[in-house]
């Protein structure tokens, strides 16, 4: 008896082999990503490290993402050809998902909020995907959904993030910070710092750490205020944030589903204008300007250090650079965005330039 389906004739698994050969030929081709190691003068015995994701070719920590997120909807039947893809981003991952959509000749919809960087909108349409715009930013995922319902195939990085990825290996990020630091003096770092967007970056590192039986423990940086940070502490998945930040790609208004609390050691709190001042610090020690993110894990890895060096302890911290600074200039960059957006990040440059001689970092006083 010969049977058929709309979803699943020849022709569809033809065209999805084709696409996972693609993904692969794609994989093999693209490098590991440098990790950096910086000596800081006054934290003499801890070695910071830092895996720069922005070399990969969309720039970002999200092409791991992008690329698990293609192979799930592939291989699980929810992908077909010609189909029309779409997410929720607010810019970086829907950079990389209108990348991958390019390859596999789809049609990619970012629905981002309308306050997203400018640099990162036009790279999604010079990828050739269309970005719907929402003013709401608490109603990109309900948008995103009516455009599944209308037949697009929703990635939903949000959803899907922790799952998508194989925190056993394959290349994970995790999997890749602890081979490369295989020959370093302190092979096993005391900690790996890393944001929240998803949760899924948080959730592959975690996860990797217990399955390997390392005794390296895991911080999450985020935001003053975010949801992630009040969901964490208090174990409330229905924590939303006390307030809003400037930082693109985290410090998320609520708990996302990808985020598992009991494989997080810490979670450290962040002001943005600490943020973007420890990025600029980052240009100043590595020569490249980073994005926002970036500036809070470091951040956070400072915070680390400094109670390490009061107890008397060595080691080393990893932590990630998400992305290139150049997506920000017109916003974090930009002196007169920030005064109208109320940021004096002058303090903080002060507080961090004496962390990195003294190896103390104090916060400045709140201002008057």
């Amino acid at each position: 008896m010969t049977t058929s389906s709309h979803f699943d004739t020849a022709a569809d698994r033809s065209w999805v082999s084709n696409a996972l050969a693609l993904l692969e030929q794609e994989a093999a081709r693209s490098a590991d990503t440098h990790l950096l190691r910086l000596d800081v003068p006054g934290f003499p015995d801890i070695a910071f490290y830092f895996k720069d994701e922005s070399i990969h070719p969309t720039g970002s920590l999200k092409h791991r993402l992008a690329r698990s997120l293609y192979l799930y909807a592939l291989c699980n039947g929810r992908l077909r050809a010609g189909q029309t893809v779409v997410d929720a981003s607010s810019g970086s991952t829907a950079i990389s998902e209108a990348w991958f959509a390019r390859l596999l000749g789809l049609q990619f919809i970012a629905v981002m909020p309308a306050c997203t960087a400018p640099q990162k909108i036009q790279a999604v349409q010079a990828l050739g995907g269309t970005c719907d715009l929402v003013e709401d930013p608490c109603q990109v995922h309900a948008r995103a959904a009516q455009h599944a319902a209308e037949g697009a195939c929703h990635l939903d990085q949000f959803g899907l993030a922790e799952r998508a990825t194989d925190w056993r290996g394959n290349n994970n990020i995790a999997e890749s910070i602890i081979g490369q630091l295989r020959r370093e003096p302190q092979p096993e770092p005391s900690w790996i710092v890393c944001g929240a967007g998803t949760g899924g970056t948080s959730a592959t590192i975690g996860r990797y750490l217990r399955y390997r039986r390392l005794e390296t423990r895991l911080c999450v940086a985020e935001p003053t205020g975010s949801g992630f940070v009040h969901g964490w502490r208090n174990r409330d998945r229905n924590a939303v944030a006390s307030q809003p930040t400037l930082i693109e790609g985290i410090g998320r208004p609520r708990v996302e589903p990808g985020f598992l609390f009991d494989v997080v050691d810490a979670v450290a709190e962040v002001d943005d204008a600490a943020s973007i001042a420890a990025a600029l610090q980052l240009e100043d020690a590595l020569g490249t300007r980073y994005g926002g993110s970036s500036g809070t894990n470091f951040v956070a890895c400072l915070q680390l250090a400094t109670q390490m060096r009061a107890r008397g302890e060595r080691g080393s911290i990893v932590t990630l650079l998400c992305d290139r600074g150049k997506r920000y200039q017109q916003t974090l960059f930009d002196p007169a965005w920030r005064n109208a957006h109320g940021l004096d990040i002058t303090p903080w440059q002060a507080a961090l330039h004496t962390a990195l001689a003294t190896g103390t970092l104090t916060p400045p006083d709140p201002p008057a």
